[in-house]
């Protein structure tokens, strides 16, 4: 078995905010492999750029462990091993692009070519540029440019694509994967779910700064592709018709979420991977009425992912030992 590139092991991080005291990473567990092009997604908050912080070394945890390439993470970092390309900073506004990679290179005893690193990041038609003058997606650019200079194992990239169009973010992630084809790793964090599905093999979601579900795109892709069934039920058995809801497998999450349509009903929503078969188990099992079936909005399937009955269901405990149930939403830097 492969050792692992990155690995995490109980990791909690806190902050001290006025009085209180704010987890923003919750006890999560993690390996990372090389050669995998890893997303981390979630909304603001969800401990994404914490957990990025620590994996770099910019910030220790409370509690837990960290290794990068079997190393404690500054370690990795100061021997050019990793590299990242943050949202912002790091940059001269008065200097040329070429300046720049030209000042930074010169930091290292031993670094790619000026002049590949650039072609490479697809900035070589801005050299003479002054950084003042480049749009913020050009900037990320040249941060991917100054990330490739030591020639690093392993690339960290905070949402990387920020401020840029569609078509630059598009070309950005071309080279990207230009880069994964040389057998480097990438871990990237996002909030934007097409991205993360697009770009990665694997996508590991956060929430209150924990793990909620980690597997294969593929298997987070189709998990957040649920729809969403909402039905009357009789107010007499809706507890327990509920219950018996929440244990289906077809089923993500379920909720009473208002009146029915009659003084004896009760309204209820419930999320899942197969709708017709919940749509079935409604009409035939639960006497339900007035039943209408909608494809979920990347919101929702946020919701159905990282709610706490469907906690993990695409595929976290092929990479982690488990993990507990979310708590209330955390605050990550």
């Amino acid at each position: 078995m492969n050792t692992p590139m990155i690995q995490l092991r109980q990791v909690t991080k806190t902050f001290r905010r006025l009085r209180d005291t704010v987890t923003a990473v919750d006890g999560i567990n993690l390996d990372i492999a090389p050669g995998e092009v890893l997303a981390l997604l979630g909304p603001n908050g969800a401990g994404k750029t914490t957990t990025i912080d620590m994996i770099l070394g910019l910030t220790e945890p409370n509690s837990g462990t960290i290794t990068v390439l079997g190393r404690p993470p500054r370690q990795a970092v100061l021997d050019g091993k990793v590299s990242a390309v943050l949202q912002t900073g790091g940059l001269l506004a008065d200097l040329t692009v070429a300046e720049t990679m030209r000042l930074i290179a010169s930091t290292f005893t031993d670094h790619v070519p000026v002049e590949d690193a650039m072609s490479r990041a697809g900035i070589t038609h801005l050299a003479r540029r002054r950084v003042s003058k480049c749009s913020g997606g050009e900037q990320q650019r040249l941060r991917f440019a100054l990330a490739l200079l030591p020639e690093p194992e392993l690339l960290i990239l905070d949402e990387p694509t920020a401020g840029m169009d569609v078509t630059t973010r598009r070309e950005f992630w071309a080279a990207m994967h230009e880069e994964a084809g040389r057998g480097k790793t990438i871990i990237f964090a996002t909030h934007y779910l097409e991205e993360a599905s697009e770009f990665a093999d694997r996508i590991v979601m956060m929430s209150g700064g924990r793990i909620v579900a980690d597997g294969p795109t593929d298997e987070i892709r189709s998990a957040a592709a649920g729809r969403t069934v909402l039905a009357d039920l009789p107010t007499d058995t809706a507890s327990v018709c509920l219950a018996q809801l929440r244990d289906h497998p077809a089923v993500t999450s379920a909720e009473q979420v208002n009146d029915g349509t009659g003084s004896d009903m009760v309204r209820v929503r419930v999320a899942g991977t197969d709708s017709d078969a919940v749509a079935r188990l409604l009409l035939t099992e639960m006497d339900a009425r007035d039943l209408e079936i909608s494809a979920g909005s990347l919101d929702d399937a946020f919701i159905n992912l990282t709610s706490t009955s469907g906690e993990g269901r695409a595929g976290e405990s092929a990479h982690t030992p488990s993990s507990t149930e979310p708590t209330t939403e955390g605050t990550s830097r």
